[in-house]
Formats: C-alpha cells, structure tokens, sequence
C-alpha cells in the first residue's frame, strides 16, 4: 500500500471510529434541548452502555489484527492496530467518566466503594486501569525505550480483552447473549494465539 493510500485508509477508520461518539453527542444534545426519547427511559444507562460496547468492539478489532494478518498475509493491517487499541482506551475511559459524572455526580469515593463492594466494577476499573500503561507506551518513543520489555508489557491486552469481558457478563442481569458473543470472539482471538504458539516451527533445509 502506497503512503498516500495508507493515509487515506487511516482517515476512514478515524472518521468511522469518530462516529459512534459523535452520535452519541448529537443525541445527548437533542435530549437535553428538547426532551426527546433519542437515548431510550434511562439516558444515563444508555450512554454508559455505548461507550462501554465501543470500547469492547475496538478491543476486539485490535486483538484481531494479528490473526487476519497471519491469515491473508496483509501486513499493513499492523499499521491499524495503535490506533484501535487507542480508540479503545478513549472510549473505555469515556465510559469510566460517565459513571463517575453522570450515575455517581462526580463522587468519587462512591466509586471507590463500588469497586470494592461491586465484582463487576472491580473487573471493569482493573480493566481500564491496565491500558493505562499500554496507552502510554503507544508512542514510538516508548518503544524504543522498552525495546523487547514493550512486547512484554503489550501481552496486558489478553487479560484486559478477558476483563473487558467478564465486566460486560456480570453487568448484565438477564439477556446474556450480547456478552457470550463477545466472550466467545475474545476466546477465539486468544485461542488463536495460543494455538499458533504451539505449532512445530519449520526451519529452511541446511544446504549441502
């Protein structure tokens, strides 16, 4: 793929991952100017959720990345993988800042308790709280710094995308089929990984 094509193809995935938010904002702006019903009963829950799910999907798409690369030998798909494990972070800390500011109003030691007292928040913050650090170490400075450690550090994303999970299974009090599907992609992502690893390698025949 040419440079000027690369830069296209990663301006359609911003503006597609830009999207869903920008949404979700023109929605909480026709709610609260005219009262509709665009964020369904509990406007609230609905703005959680949504950030909460993008943040899954966009976990999901850069765990994928890799196997798809090892299945059509596209290398270039490496070239999007920063970036959708970026817009995850973005969204999942949107979603972490809806529940403080919206459900709690900003009392954060409610949220301390939550965790505390909450398995499904617990999961959830630990969660949130482990791209932290993969965030940070995004950049190509860092991975430079880190050189093999960045890889290392980077395998976080099996737990967080198992986390990630287990948040959405347990939030969930009746209708589990949205969270199986995704426990069910996470599985096999990270079935693939470990499968792959296990394979005998093959070396080129010594010359005579």
């Amino acid at each position: 793929m040419t440079p000027r094509k690369l830069q296209v193809a990663k301006t359609v995935v911003h503006l597609a991952a830009l999207a869903p938010l920008a949404l979700l904002l023109w929605q909480m702006w026709a709610v609260a100017r005219t009262g509709s019903n665009a964020l369904g009963a509990d406007p609230v829950a609905e703005i959680e959720h949504r950030l909460g799910l993008w943040a899954l999907r966009f976990l999901v798409l850069a765990l994928a990345v890799t196997p798809l690369r090892q299945l059509t030998g596209w290398a270039v798909l490496v070239r999007f993988r920063r970036m959708l494990g970026l817009y995850a972070f973005a969204y999942a800390t949107l979603h972490l800042a809806a529940y403080v500011g919206l459900d709690l109003r900003g009392y954060w030691t409610q949220l301390f308790e939550d965790i505390a007292k909450r398995p499904y928040i617990t999961v959830g913050f630990l969660a949130w709280l482990l791209l932290v650090p993969l965030a940070v170490t995004s950049t190509t400075g860092w991975i430079r710094r880190l050189g093999r450690n960045w890889a290392r550090l980077h395998t976080l994303v099996y737990a967080i995308g198992v986390l990630a999970v287990l948040h959405f299974w347990w939030l969930v009090k009746s209708d589990i089929r949205e969270p199986a599907l995704y426990a069910g992609l996470v599985a096999l992502l990270l079935g693939w990984r470990i499968w792959k690893r296990w394979q005998p390698r093959t070396f080129p025949s010594a010359r005579a």
